[in-house]
Parts: structure tokens; C-alpha cells; sequence
């Protein structure tokens, strides 16, 4: 597995990241892949965004609900944002600290693929507010769950009812799609597509496959730091 990008510490915990569009079925295997962490004993962080805390929450449901007054793509953007600074202050930055493995349901790359792709909005603002929430904090590895918009569509129909964002029309999501497949591109060391048209158990495999190379890492972080706290 490549090494961790140099905006990461190396005796931080570890920050994974898991994307993609509607019916990729992300939180399905992040419960998955949940599991089979803690059975090999690692302090684990689970969580997601929008949420994370009680002001995320609060966010993700003024966000998702489809009945919501209208918000402006650049008040989207704040509020994500908004969410993600708390997020960061309670949740992904003090476990992180203590050497935890963080394994977050979506990050900053939505909102490059959501409110930068699907809504049109400039990368530039996207990044600045990147810069001044998150300073250098970065996953470590993104794990982007690919599938044609077309499949994923129809799997978030089959759930019922629909959020604010799946309302949204095939046109929204092939930009949504590109964004990630081009953030994949441009920076392969931190990223892993996984095939997410796949059954689950084949999707799943792939995950399983990956395992290895993340527990490596992680006890490696765990070791540099223990090593640290030897020098103190």
C-alpha cells in the first residue's frame, strides 16, 4: 500500500474515507468494514457527514429533508462546512490525536463531487474553505464505491422514500461520478475505486482484500507513536 500523503502525521491515528454516489451502498459496507475492524481489535472511530455530532445532525436533516425551504448552492456549502467544522473539533480530530482509526461515511470529497460537480460551484471556493476548516488534515486513503449512475439510481428507489439530493436528476449525478473518478485519477496514491455494481458479497471481497494493507498501516502508526511517547 502507498504511503500515507505528507500532510498526514505519522504518529496520528488513521483517517479513512469512504464515497460515492446514491445507492453505492457506502454505509451498508462501512458497517461491514466496521465490524471487521473491531475484530481485529482496532480502536475504532465510526462516523459520518453531514452529522457526527448534535449540530451535524441538526445540519444533515435541514440538508436532506426534501421538504426544506430552498437553500442556495453557496448556503449548502457553509452549512456543510458549518457541520464539518464541529465534526472536526469533537469527534475526528481528538480521536485521531489519541491514535485512533477513524472511519468517516463520507469527507471533503462530496462536497468537491456534490456542491463542486453537481451544483456547479468554483473548486476554488471549495478548497479555501477546505484550507481554513480543516488546515492540513487530509484522509489518509479514500475509498470511492463506483458504480453507473443509472444502477445507483434505481438501488436508491428500491429504498423508498427519497432525500433532497437523490431528488436530484441523472445529469446531477454523471457530474457527481466524474468528480470523484477525476480526484481518483489525479491523486491514485490516496485513493481505492471499488467496483460497487458488484453483488454485495463481490464488493465486499474486494473489501476484505484491502484489509491487510490498512491494518499494516494502522499498527504502524500505532508503533511510531508509542516510539514518540518513549522519546518524551
Amino acid at each position: 500500500m502507498p504511503s500515507p500523503p505528507p500532510s498526514a502525521s505519522p504518529t496520528s491515528g488513521l483517517f479513512i474515507t469512504l464515497e460515492g454516489s446514491e445507492g453505492a451502498g457506502k454505509s451498508t459496507n462501512s458497517d461491514w468494514l466496521a465490524a471487521r475492524l473491531r475484530e481485529m481489535d482496532v480502536d475504532l472511530v465510526q462516523t459520518r457527514e453531514p452529522g457526527g455530532t448534535r449540530l451535524g445532525e441538526r445540519i444533515r436533516a435541514l440538508l436532506l429533508e426534501p421538504g426544506a425551504p430552498a437553500l442556495t448552492a453557496q448556503a449548502e456549502l457553509l452549512l456543510i462546512f458549518a457541520a464539518r467544522a464541529q465534526h472536526l473539533a469533537e469527534v475526528i480530530r481528538p480521536a485521531l490525536a489519541r491514535g485512533a482509526l477513524v472511519l468517516c461515511d463520507r469527507f471533503t470529497d462530496a462536497t468537491y463531487a456534490y456542491q463542486g460537480g453537481g451544483r456547479g460551484l468554483p473548486i476554488t471556493s471549495i478548497a479555501a474553505l477546505e484550507q481554513q476548516v480543516q488546515g492540513h488534515l487530509r484522509p489518509d486513503l479514500c475509498l470511492v464505491f463506483d458504480l453507473p449512475v443509472a444502477v445507483g439510481r434505481d438501488r436508491a428507489l428500491l429504498r423508498g422514500s427519497t432525500d433532497r439530493f437523490e431528488r436530484e436528476g441523472a445529469a446531477f449525478f454523471e457530474a457527481v461520478r466524474q468528480t470523484y473518478l477525476n480526484r481518483a485519477r489525479l491523486q491514485p496514491a490516496r485513493y481505492r475505486l471499488i467496483n460497487a455494481a458488484q453483488p454485495l458479497d463481490q464488493v465486499q471481497q474486494q473489501l476484505a482484500e484491502l484489509l491487510p494493507s490498512l491494518l499494516q498501516l494502522y499498527h504502524n502508526r500505532s508503533s511510531a507513536r508509542l516510539r514518540g511517547r518513549g522519546n518524551d
